[in-house]
């Protein structure tokens, strides 16, 4: 496959995996990503993960701040195929139809589930058993094309974004290589997706990093695996933030929704909609992420015994 010409357009640490796999298996000709972004309190310049790996490799990067009205330039470099994993913009119908071997893009879900930018974190939200990759050929609509191939892996219960993130990172990876050869020589299957099976990922809401106590305990406890480590999900205890980072199913039924109803050694049993989950790390605002076990031994049991979170 070395002599296929490979314009990749990634951004995350997610496309990372595909695109060292693409440099060392074909020609990447070109990476595009998104604009290098100000970043921390000093406001830093930072280039994006898949930006760093193409600078290591000499490869040239192009940056359009809309890919809609800047595309002309990535044609004029003939790519065989153009590959897309995590890029973050919407692309013109002519990348998709010009190269010889069309547009490919690797995306973390099994579609047509979670059609969007946020697949991981709504599988877990949503209280998905499996998710997976699909490679499949790019069409106008978001995550509308036909699949070329699948597979898929366990969601466990103790499972978070970033868990998943990772495992699906390298599927992503593993799976393209395994799937080049058959578009490249034409053996490859197309699957129209299913309308009525079609499930959206949309991005995350700041709104939606806030937990409503009022929910079950397992949907409390989705949404806490299915937020941690980024963006992570809070509650506020005596109007301070708390990242809440991970917790379990608990059996207590008493109290009333985002009440402090038990303490335990290693733990916080706040009561939710059903019953109480318990909260086992967590990071209060300024301070590092700590276990509930140090932060409980940072305060009295009986100052945090009936407490509110909201």
């Amino acid at each position: 496959m070395k002599d296929k010409k490979v314009v990749f357009m990634g951004t995350p640490e997610f496309s990372v995996p595909v695109l060292e796999m693409l440099i060392k298996e074909t020609n990447v000709i070109m990476v595009v990503t998104q604009p290098d972004a100000l970043v921390g309190r000093k406001q830093e310049l930072k280039y994006s993960p898949v930006k760093e790996v193409a600078v290591e490799n000499n490869i040239e990067v192009y940056q359009p701040i809309k890919i809609r009205k800047e595309f002309e330039y990535i044609l004029s470099k003939n790519p065989d195929i153009i590959i897309t994993c995590a890029y973050g913009q919407i692309i013109p119908t002519e990348l998709l139809e010009t190269p010889k071997y069309k547009a490919i893009n690797v995306h973390a879900s099994l579609l047509p589930k979670l059609r969007g930018g946020a697949p991981l974190h709504r599988a877990i939200i949503n209280g998905y058993t499996k998710t997976g990759i699909t490679i499949m050929f790019m069409a106008p609509g978001m995550d509308d094309g036909d699949i070329i191939t699948q597979k898929e892996i366990e969601i466990k219960e103790t499972g978070n974004v970033g868990i998943i993130h990772d495992k699906l990172s390298i599927l992503g990876r593993d799976l393209l290589l395994e799937t080049l050869p058959s578009i490249f020589d034409g053996t490859n299957t197309r699957i129209k997706q299913k309308d009525e099976e079609v499930t959206f990922a949309y991005n995350i809401k700041r709104e939606e990093e806030k937990i409503d106590f009022n929910n079950s305990s397992l949907e409390v406890n989705n949404q806490i695996r299915g937020l941690y480590p980024f963006p992570t999900a809070y509650a506020t205890l005596n109007d301070e933030v708390i990242k809440i980072c991970e917790a379990h199913l608990g059996t207590s039924t008493n109290g009333t929704p985002g009440e402090i109803i038990n303490v335990y050694e290693d733990g916080i049993g706040v009561k939710c909609g059903d019953k109480e989950i318990i909260i086992t790390r967590l990071k209060p605002s300024g301070k590092r992420e700590m276990s509930s076990r140090d932060y409980i031994n940072g305060k009295k049991k009986e100052s945090l015994m009936g407490e509110k979170l909201c």
